[in-house]
Parts: C-alpha cells; sequence; structure tokens
C-alpha cells in the first residue's frame, strides 16, 4: 500500500479514523482489496480533535497512517470512508474533517467519483449501520456515487459478526474474521473496479 502522495498514478484514497485501531484494521485489508485491483491505495487517516479546545497537532502523526490533505481528498479517483460507531454516528474527528471541505464542494472536486463507508461498533448491534448512513449524507451532498457491497458477495449471508449492505463493518474487540475481511477487501476492489470503468 502506498503511503506516498499520488500524483501521477490514479489513486483510490482509503480516508478513515481509528481510536483503538480496529477501524485502521479495516483499512489495511480495503486498501488489499484496492489493489487486487490493479489500482493504487493511497491510505490517509484524520487528526483526532480535544473535546476541551482547539489543539495544534504536528503535520505528521507519530506512527500509522499520514493525514490527509485536502489536494489528496480533491484529487482521488475515488474514496472509502470509514469511521468508528459513537452513538450510532460518524466519530467527530471525522466529522469535523468533512465539514472542512466545504471549498472542494463548491469547486464540484469530488462530483461523479465513487465512494463508500465502513465502520467498526463494539458490539453486533451497535448502531454500525446508522454510522455507514451518517456517511454517505455529506457524500451525497459532494455529488459522489454511492455504492454499498451486494448480496453476490456471499460473505453477506453468512456473516456472524460484520458485514452489511450499506458497506463493510466490523464487530471490535476481537481479530477481523474471515467474513470480515473478505467483505472489507471486496468493498476496495468494488470501488477500484467502478472508478476504472468510470474513467477508462
Amino acid at each position: 500500500m502506498s503511503e506516498q502522495s499520488c500524483n501521477t498514478q490514479p489513486y483510490i484514497l482509503v480516508l478513515y479514523y481509528s481510536r483503538h485501531g480496529a477501524t485502521a484494521q479495516m483499512a489495511k485489508h480495503i486498501a488489499l482489496g484496492v489493489e487486487m485491483a490493479g489500482m493504487k491505495a493511497l491510505v490517509r487517516t484524520v487528526a483526532p480533535i480535544s473535546s476541551q479546545c482547539e489543539a495544534v497537532l504536528p503535520s505528521i502523526p507519530d506512527n500509522g497512517a499520514l493525514y490527509c490533505s485536502e489536494q489528496e481528498l480533491a484529487n482521488c479517483a475515488g474514496l472509502i470512508l470509514g469511521s468508528p460507531t459513537h452513538f450510532g454516528n460518524m466519530a467527530a474527528s471525522m466529522k469535523y474533517f468533512i465539514d472542512s471541505t466545504s471549498g472542494l464542494w463548491m469547486s464540484g472536486a469530488l462530483i461523479g467519483k465513487p465512494a463508500a463507508v465502513f465502520s467498526s461498533s463494539s458490539s453486533l448491534h451497535g448502531g454500525q449501520e446508522s454510522t455507514l448512513l451518517s456517511m454517505m449524507l455529506p457524500l451525497m451532498h459532494h455529488g459522489m456515487l454511492l455504492a454499498g457491497l451486494p448480496y453476490s458477495e456471499t460473505q453477506l449471508l453468512s456473516t456472524q459478526t460484520g458485514g452489511t449492505p450499506y458497506g463493510a463493518t466490523h464487530v471490535a474487540g476481537k481479530a477481523l474474521d474471515s467474513h470480515e475481511i473478505a467483505l472489507c477487501k471486496a468493498q476496495g476492489k468494488r470501488i477500484a473496479e467502478i472508478s476504472q470503468k468510470l474513467f477508462a
């Protein structure tokens, strides 16, 4: 997976926020799915925000994926957005980042590009689907083309943990199981294939 800025080769941006690592693990498998389809995956995260005051963070995090820049979002050929479930909604850090993209909305930079969403929660019925829907709304305002997971992905019919037609999900607290991993890879592969068809 590329951690470098992709200026010439089209790439799918896998953008996530992860507090305890579960969503980050999903992002890695989704990026593998993107690359299985022959596209570059650019894995990025967003900075945490403080509930006490606005904090100034270093421009490069101590570990993990780099923070996403507005230019990296603008130039992507497709977007796969991930967040943990916080009371049935996306994490505040992801919402804060998305709320800062009005310039891209005004320029129409994301119109017509494929997008998908993924999430993790600490319990099986912990609001995964409502979190996915909460992330879809701003992407629709950006004019993106949303793609879920079709039931031709047979793991949707047999999973006992995460996985929804709205997007890949994971029940945190234990390692991703084989169904969750397969659905993550399928989601990455699907967005990459759609992007290739749209921009051929």
